[in-house]
């Protein structure tokens, strides 16, 4: 009997502390800390460079694998992390990703669980409907049926002409312990004179800050007021003093105060300031680096109360490339292996398209001279935006050849005067922010810095010495994105008697076979600046 009640008196005692322990939790419970700490990685202008090193400081960065390290050990050490992308995913990409539609690229963005994005302009470079496959899923003739994105696209500034709604959602709202933060995207409005016309003939680009405002009212209504926006426009920063100029400065400047970070991209520059109490970051391009931005956030607010931004560069020396991702290569090297690693040449030593100061380069040369025999011309002229990497030295495979000229555009031959040469030539400098420096062949020209942008030039020659009539009749050669008015050089649209030729990735393996071998390319005065 005494065991019994010696029992009946523990049992009692237990279920007395457990009933005061229930209540203590029910009428007290735990106190949540008044801050909530966000981490958003980001990464802007990857261009699906999969298996691509680059070199920093001369050491060896980026590839997706090593990328894809870097973002899953910063994951790991806050849980409350979003990863973003401020678009130019793809296009202009490795050949390991373009041949395949770039469907590798979004799958590795997939497999890493990306939670919003936007785009560029060079998810245009195919077109709005292949834009939208990769978005959303479809099938295509080379690569069969595709799952698309498992993450959101946002973008609110690129109208359809008709219905003059956003053809992506505006904006995309993300949850993280209770507290919505909004995600914006906008595009470059100047797209449409960067990619070729009719892509985008449906479609209309308004004011990046126009469109942003537009919805930060609709966010602000529905609660939100930790606001981030994905744009693919950038600017430059002075590492000096830290000032950020360019479009994205003055998109900063225009847009609504609630906004507290925007991921730029489109200038592969670094940034990494605030502008108008908005804290604006870049890491450069092609996975070379990532923005690391650390957020603060009152939860009774639900506002931000602090912001960090960092760039941090992916030196493959420090880290161990990510298995799953580095798989995933393989698998699409494996699929395109045959092809792009047929070795076409070999050059004496790399030939790169670093200009100088006057705007030539021994690779825009070399491309120039392969456009020009190729269509048989007087002269010839490269779009520098064209021009994606550089030759390296010794062997030179078709898949080099296809990362230098990954666009597949036709070459056209035309007849323009030579008024309308030195006109075309004066539209490089039209835009003090963006200046083109078309590489050349078959002409040299000379011209002054210190005189008004539309009359810079000062003379114009054959390559021979030849002073250019304004009054003759010549034939160039241009690719079909000059031709249509790209990059604003409009002076092409008037040209006459067009005849259609080769793509520029054809026109560049035929001349590089023909040449003496090891072949090469140097800077030789076309271009030259003085006053």
């Amino acid at each position: 009997m005494l065991r019994m009640k010696t029992w009946r008196i523990l049992l009692s005692m237990v279920l007395a502390i457990g009933s005061i322990s229930l209540m203590t939790a029910f009428r007290f419970p735990a106190k949540e800390p008044h801050s909530l700490h966000v981490q958003l990685l980001g990464i802007n202008d990857f261009h699906g460079q999969l298996d691509k090193t680059n070199m920093v400081d001369g050491k060896p960065v980026g590839t997706a694998a090593v990328l894809a390290a870097y973002l899953k050990k910063r994951e790991q050490e806050n849980p409350n992390t979003l990863l973003v992308q401020a678009g130019d995913m793809v296009g202009a990409s490795a050949p390991v990703s373009a041949l395949l539609q770039d469907e590798p690229t979004i799958r590795i963005l997939n497999a890493l669980g990306f939670d919003a994005g936007t785009i560029g302009n060079h998810e245009f470079d195919e077109g709005i409907p292949e834009m939208m496959r990769l978005i959303y899923g479809g099938y295509h003739e080379k690569t069969g049926d595709f799952e698309g994105a498992s993450f959101p696209y946002t973008c609110a500034n690129v109208l359809d002409k008709q219905t003059h709604q956003p053809i992506l959602p505006p904006y995309t709202i993300k949850r993280v312990k209770g507290i919505p933060i909004g995600f914006i995207g906008v595009v470059s409005r100047t797209t449409p004179s960067i990619v070729i016309s009719d892509h985008v003939k449906d479609v209309e680009f308004i004011d990046e800050a126009t469109a942003v405002n537009r919805w930060v009212k609709v966010l602000k209504q529905k609660g939100v007021h930790t606001i981030i926006v994905l744009a693919h426009e950038g600017g430059n920063q002075n590492r000096d003093t830290g000032k950020i100029e360019g479009p994205i400065a003055d998109i900063a400047r225009k847009i609504d105060p609630e906004v507290d970070v925007i991921f730029a991209g489109h200038t592969h520059t670094y940034l990494n300031g605030t502008v108008a109490g908005k804290l604006i970051v870049q890491a450069y391009s092609y996975g070379t680096a990532f923005s690391d931005v650390d957020l603060t956030i009152d939860r009774r607010s639900k506002d931000v109360t602090s912001k960090h931004g960092e760039i941090v560069t992916t030196y493959q020396e420090r880290i161990k490339p990510d298995p799953q991702v580095a798989k995933m290569v393989a698998e699409a090297e494996k699929k395109v292996g045959p092809l792009i690693n047929q070795v076409i040449r070999k050059t004496a030593a790399a030939i790169t398209r670093t200009q100088n100061e006057a705007g030539e380069s021994a690779l825009g040369n070399l491309i120039a001279d392969a456009q020009r025999s190729a269509m048989n011309t007087d002269f010839a002229f490269m779009n520098p935006g064209g021009i994606r990497a550089d030759l390296p030295a010794g062997d030179v495979t078709w898949g080099d050849l296809y990362t230098t000229q990954p666009f597949g555009n036709q070459l056209e031959k035309m007849e323009l005067t030579g008024e309308q040469i030195k006109q075309l030539l004066n539209q490089q400098f039209q835009d003090p922010d963006r200046v083109h420096m078309l590489q050349i062949s078959g002409l040299k020209y000379r011209w002054d810095p210190s005189r008004p942008a539309d009359d810079r030039i000062v003379s114009m020659t054959g390559a021979d010495g030849t002073p250019i009539d304004l009054n003759q009749t010549y034939t160039v050669t241009t690719n079909n994105f000059l031709a249509s008015g790209g990059d604003r050089f409009t002076v092409f649209t008037g040209g006459k008697n067009v005849v259609i030729g080769p793509t520029d990735l054809d026109a560049l393996i035929q001349y590089i076979k023909q040449l003496p071998q090891p072949f090469h390319a140097e800077i030789e005065g076309r271009i030259q600046s003085a006053p």
